[in-house]
């Protein structure tokens, strides 16, 4: 055994080192009923005697060995023989041998415990007591250091539970001739963790259902603790069948869930991605059937874009509002000034698309197409006050009615005797029109406005409404006409 413990260093981090731990581990472990280790006080029976070394059962299938010369009496006398019963202590523990001493000395608690950091071998310790930044450890009566983060795999919360308790640790800093010791239990616990894992992982395969918990929740996704030290994760759109959705909305940490395994990768790391949603039916296959163009349904605004927004009308069903389809009444420039993400409203469906999963909708159909009754609500000749809308070089847009419009054009003004007060007006003010015509299948109307300095054209105005249906404004005209 080295006598110089001076300049010894840290163990080196590198790949091979849960290896070489494993190893050494089940060179440790000669029998899971001893549990035998460094320092460890054993009471056997002498089996043999040799010229220099005498041979004691150990309890396990190895025989120990200890020096002859340590059991000479004062005197030089060796005085046991075959079948006695001594108290040793174990100072050396191999595959393939255990070497034991009738006593331990401070020099010789060193040399184990140098001995065990050298080999990588664990050795027995109390939890003396808590101190800053981890806790001190009694090894063989000697003080080693175990900073708090190699105490345990997890985070610890009560550092007090902890002390008075015996664990194994590895020593991984033998300094200054044992006055400098650094344990880790952490490094031990993750040796045996990986044996499980690994375990664990030959259980596992696609298709696979399985209980985890959620661990983390991210924008993307959620991840899931399957087993200590293993965790899959549920990519967004596997969380539902919905396209849209918010992660926090469905998913919290600590929650426990049922995910289906749908891939593992191990080459450079290990990935396991996981389903929800896999778990239940596609919405598309039990209900769609249930929908068909021309339904007049209610949804929720899932999302809003430039060109239309989203709306949920049956779960995990959304179909698309084009921009186009918002309104019969105005121009929409933006979806959100008609609808806003979580409002619900009336749609009517107008194409579904099985294929590609695509349900068109429409919010102006479902209101309803105010041309449709257009030659019950005006009639040709008719005097109608309306709202000057737009102005253009070929004529005015007038407003008579939500979502119905008429142009009254730029040669109709000029044939007016004062084009001038009609040229005056400005957008959104009021203005009165007659009805030339209406194409209900174009979506137009023409207008026109009666010069009031030709009284021929107001009475002429007045015999051809006589035999049409006239607005309030229209029979008040009709009586002032008939007075004139």
């Amino acid at each position: 055994m080295p006598q110089d413990f001076n300049n010894t260093n840290n163990i080196n981090d590198n790949e091979n080192t849960h290896e070489s731990f494993e190893q050494l581990l089940e060179g440790y472990y000669l029998d899971k009923k001893t549990n035998l280790q460094i320092g460890d006080k054993i009471t056997g029976k002498i089996v043999s005697i040799g010229m220099d070394t005498v041979f004691i059962d150990t309890g396990t299938k190895i025989d120990g060995s200890v020096e002859k010369k340590e059991l000479l009496d004062d005197n030089g006398q060796f005085l046991y023989k075959t079948g006695d019963t001594l108290d040793l202590y174990i100072v050396s523990l191999k595959e393939e041998e255990i070497v034991l001493s009738k006593a331990i000395s401070d020099k010789g608690k060193n040399e184990f415990l140098y001995g065990a950091f050298k080999k990588k071998v664990p050795v027995s310790g109390k939890v003396k007591e808590q101190c800053k930044g981890g806790f001190i450890i009694d090894l063989l009566d000697k003080k080693a250091f175990c900073p708090i983060s190699q105490l345990d795999c997890q985070f610890i919360n009560n550092p007090e539970e902890y002390v008075s308790k015996t664990y194994n640790f590895m020593i991984t800093s033998f300094k200054d001739k044992g006055r400098n010791i650094v344990v880790s239990r952490r490094a031990l616990l993750e040796i045996e963790l990986e044996k499980e894992k690994n375990k664990f992982l030959e259980t596992v395969s696609t298709g696979q259902v399985i209980t985890g918990k959620v661990s983390k929740i991210m924008p993307y996704g959620a991840f899931v603790q399957l087993f200590p030290g293993v965790e899959g994760m549920i990519h967004i759109s596997e969380i539902s069948w919905s396209k849209k959705i918010d992660v926090n909305d469905y998913l919290k940490i600590g929650d426990t869930v049922e995910v289906m395994i749908t891939s593992i990768e191990n080459e450079d790391k290990l990935k396991i991605s996981l389903s929800i949603k896999q778990l239940s039916d596609d919405p598309w296959d039990d209900n769609i059937s249930k929908l068909k163009p021309g339904d007049k349904v209610k949804g929720k605004v899932t999302n809003c874009m430039k060109f239309g927004a989203f709306v949920e009308i049956m779960p995990s069903i959304e179909g698309l509002v084009h921009i186009s389809e918002m309104s019969y009444v105005k121009r929409i420039i933006n979806p959100e000034d008609v609808v806003k993400v979580g409002d619900t409203i009336d749609v009517m469906i107008k194409e579904i698309d099985i294929e590609k999963r695509k349900i068109s909708l429409s919010i102006r159909d479902a209101e309803g197409d105010p041309w449709i009754d257009v030659e019950k609500k005006f009639t040709i000749g008719q005097p109608i006050n309306g709202i000057l809308e737009k102005k253009e070089k070929f004529g005015y847009f007038v407003n008579l009615s939500p979502g119905i419009d008429g142009l009254l054009p730029a040669s109709n003004i000029k044939k007016l005797s004062k084009p001038l007060d009609i040229e005056k007006l400005k957008t959104g003010d009021q203005i009165t029109v007659i009805i030339d015509s209406i194409n209900k299948e174009d979506k137009k109307i023409s207008l026109s406005v009666t010069d009031t300095s030709d009284e021929g054209e107001w009475k002429k105005f007045s015999k051809k409404s006589n035999s049409k249906p006239l607005s309030d404004f229209g029979h008040k005209l009709n009586k002032f006409l008939k007075k004139a």
